[in-house]
């Protein structure tokens, strides 16, 4: 194992949108910092959830106040440095006589969601009756319908590209990033940890890289690390295995999305519209079972069906129907009883100092309230790290990488010829301002002008700006975390071949590795498929 000489004020272990998160604060307040995620940017826990930037209606039935609060805060911080990502959502509920939550705990809910996001620019609230609600949705089933709501909150169609511009806000700010680098012990000292031992998953270098703190931000794999320096640490994590199903629009749909409450268990659910898709979801149940081949059984998707099709009769919904699924586990505390859904979602930040004085984890989190999550860690960090003064934090305010310049980046794209209407506003929804590079890099050299689809809505130049500019080390990166296409109905399948060319020679790879990425590619997307995982 070879002994790295640089040193790191900050290992951040996993690149979820905490990791990424806490990344890039610490490393824009001064903070040396080293990112390690044993598989890519965004592959755990943040791609499999429902998308949403929401303030958790649900969690008021728990009395989490503060948790509310707080994520309706980070909702508009949000929209403030991400407006490219993150976009305000329509969401109705309707309201049937056999429901636990009737309209009077409903219209509780909405007044409470409004009183704590007083100053949101989105619209409040408003109550509808039976036939203003089948008017709204006319493919809604009528039966028992007794009226619903409906309310505003934000969806992040693509979460792995908000992860992503968290990790290169912090490259930007000089962090190191180690995709494929797994962490597979401490070296711990005088009660401290004093380096980091890690191997890379391709190409099985081992190293060990000094170290003056570590924050464990590795989601449902939180005890699994531990487990590397001390296996007798109690456990932290408690999770819950949450499943969707994807699917093509069908008979009825909604234009928007839909919060229902179950009939088979009371828990709510959503139908969403999404990426010109339908995105239903989520499960939540207890799980032990392997966190790296988390797939939705098929009892998880026969029940999400099962629903969709109670609340939209003309949906006729099937197994075939869906186009893929995904599943994961939900890193939240270790509790052995109760009702999954009352497990709390607040974050736990903690000091393992039963293993070492400056070796954090982190327990649970949302998507919303990754920012401010980020920003305690960072704080407690800087007490851990000796003789260091933090500078102040400034990631709310702070546009991400694809948050500034959209009105340039619009204006250049209009310039690129043979890129359509549909090709701009996709290029401008994942990459933002940032989508401007990619038109130069087209204008720039004519190889990378041409379009890759029929419909004029993929560039060369796409794949090879990612390929050159976003922490790629696989094909897999590329479709499913970067361009995005293997969240389309068809998984992007038809393009693999020609975006393996490209990715290949801007990354040096030779046939035969080209050859492997295509095949370990296909074999992903195939797991992807309803009953692949049983």
């Amino acid at each position: 194992m070879s002994e790295s000489t640089d040193s790191h004020d900050l290992a951040v272990i996993g690149a979820g949108i905490n990791g990424a998160g806490i990344a890039r604060d610490a490393a824009m307040r001064g903070l040396k910092v080293i990112l390690l995620e044993k598989d890519d940017v965004c592959s755990g826990t943040s791609w499999i959830s429902s998308r949403l930037i929401h303030g958790g209606l649900r969690y008021l039935e728990y009395g989490e106040i503060p948790l509310v609060y707080e994520s309706l805060h980070e909702r508009r911080n949000l929209r403030r440095i991400a407006p490219h990502l993150v976009r305000p959502l329509r969401i109705s509920i309707p309201i049937y006589e056999s429901a636990r939550r009737g309209k009077l705990l409903i219209r509780l809910g909405m007044i409470a969601y409004d009183i704590l996001s007083w100053n949101k620019a989105m619209p409040r609230h408003e109550m509808l009756g039976r036939d203003a609600m089948i008017a709204a949705a006319p493919g809604l089933a009528a039966e028992g319908l007794k009226g619903g709501a409906r309310y505003f909150d934000a969806q992040v169609e693509f979460a792995e590209r908000l992860v992503l511009e968290n990790v290169l806000a912090a490259r930007a700010a000089g962090a190191s990033i180690r995709t494929y680098t797994k962490v597979t012990g401490f070296e711990i000292d005088g009660g401290r940890v004093r380096a980091v031992a890690v191997e890379d998953m391709l190409t099985g270098e081992r190293e060990s890289l000094p170290v003056a703190s570590v924050i464990n931000a590795t989601g449902p794999w939180v005890d699994r690390v531990l487990d590397t320096a001390d296996e007798s640490t109690p456990s932290l994590i408690g999770g819950t295995k949450g499943s969707h199903i994807i699917v093509r629009p069908f008979d009825g749909a909604p234009d928007e999305a839909f919060y229902v409450e179950a009939a088979a268990d009371g828990r709510p659910f959503f139908i969403i519209s999404w990426n010109g898709l339908y995105l239903i979801g989520t499960t939540d149940i207890r799980y032990d079972g392997s966190l790296d081949k988390c797939r939705a059984s098929s009892e998880e998707i026969d029940y999400l069906l099962t629903e969709t099709n109670r609340v939209f009769p003309a949906a006729g919904l099937s197994m075939k129907d869906i186009c893929y699924a995904y599943a994961g586990v939900r890193p939240l505390p270790a509790r052995e009883e109760g009702p999954e859904s009352a497990i709390t979602r607040k974050h736990i930040i903690r000091i393992n100092d039963d293993i070492a004085a400056n070796l954090i984890s982190i327990i649970g989190g949302k998507l919303t309230t990754y920012r401010n999550l980020a920003e305690q860690a960072v704080d407690l960090a800087g007490k851990v790290i000796p003789r260091r003064r933090l500078a102040p934090c400034r990631t709310h305010d702070t546009p991400l990488p694809g948050g500034a310049r959209l009105d340039e980046a619009s204006a250049r794209l209009e310039t690129v010829a043979g890129l359509s209407a549909g090709g701009r506003q996709r290029l401008l929804r994942i990459y933002g301002g940032r989508a401007e590079r990619i038109a130069e890099l087209a204008e720039a050299e004519p190889e990378h002008a041409s379009t890759l689809d029929s419909d004029g809505r993929l560039l060369a130049a796409e794949a090879a700006f990612v390929a050159g500019n976003e922490e790629i080390r696989t094909l897999a990166d590329v479709i499913y975390r970067r361009m995005m296409l293997g969240l389309d109905a068809d998984q992007g399948r038809p393009h693999y071949p020609a975006i393996a060319g490209i990715v290949a020679r801007e990354c040096g790879w030779d046939d035969s590795r080209r050859e492997r990425e295509l095949d370990a590619l296909v074999a992903y997307s195939d797991s992807l498929l309803p009953g692949a995982g049983e």
